[in-house]
């Protein structure tokens, strides 16, 4: 098999090609992989965006395809809702910087939207090996649809993977950054469907004393003694 321990293509060692484009998927909680990449705004280094900034970055399979155009428009059409919750959005795919700001160009004649974010040229797939965005099963040559949220720490809190057939939610991603930064500020959890200005999830008893409190609280926010609401 493939020497190199990180690498998950999977090929006899005879018949690896790689070079180490295949590698595991960095794990939450961790440092996000640090990197400078050109892109069609300059070039940029994940760590300047360290204490300033959540950031969303996500790769898409080619530009001038019909799934990925789709999806950036409808990025950039809720660009301002990024931008309202302190987040910079990156793009990236394996094209050059030449295809990217002609696809641009053709997005803004061809659907009246300026796509206002900066998008990686990883033509040598630098920064899809150290994410895990190249996934051999689906293709060995282009991105998946991943997003990765990077906290202000520079820490990889959530990540999100799809296929190449199906189109990704923007209103998720600004759920899932929501929630976060709910966790972040109030200590708390959310539950399933959750949204903005929806009932949130106060931590469970860790000790004794915590339980006994727990069990003098009444009304319908305590379903049970493991799981009660509240209003933020």
């Amino acid at each position: 098999m493939c020497e190199d321990t990180n690498c998950l293509c999977g090929a006899f060692e005879d018949e690896c090609g790689c070079e180490g484009f295949y590698h595991e998927m960095p794990r939450l909680g961790e440092p996000a992989p640090d990197f400078v990449a050109e892109t069609t705004h300059g070039q940029i280094k994940l760590s300047d965006y360290k204490d300033k900034k959540w950031v969303v970055l996500f790769s898409h399979p080619a530009d001038f395809t019909p799934v990925c155009t789709t999806e950036f428009v409808a990025f950039s059409k809720e660009y301002s809702e990024f931008e309202k919750r302190n987040v910079a959005l990156i793009g990236l795919s394996v094209d050059s910087s030449s295809s990217h700001l002609a696809w641009v160009r053709d997005i803004e004649a061809n659907f009246g939207v300026h796509v206002p974010f900066p998008i990686i040229a990883d033509l040598d797939m630098g920064v899809a090996s150290l994410y895990g965005m190249i996934q051999p099963a689906m293709s060995s040559t282009a991105a998946c649809r991943a997003v990765f949220f990077i906290d202000p720490k520079g820490i990889l809190r959530a990540m999100i993977y799809y296929p190449l057939t199906t189109g990704r939610c923007v209103a998720e991603i600004l759920r899932v950054i929501d929630a976060l930064q709910v966790n972040d500020e109030h200590h708390v959890a959310t539950p399933a469907n959750w949204k903005p200005g929806d009932k949130v999830i106060v931590p469970a008893p860790k000790t004794q004393k915590e339980m006994d409190e727990r069990e003098k609280i009444t009304g319908p926010d305590k379903k049970t003694w493991y799981l009660l609401m509240k209003d933020l």
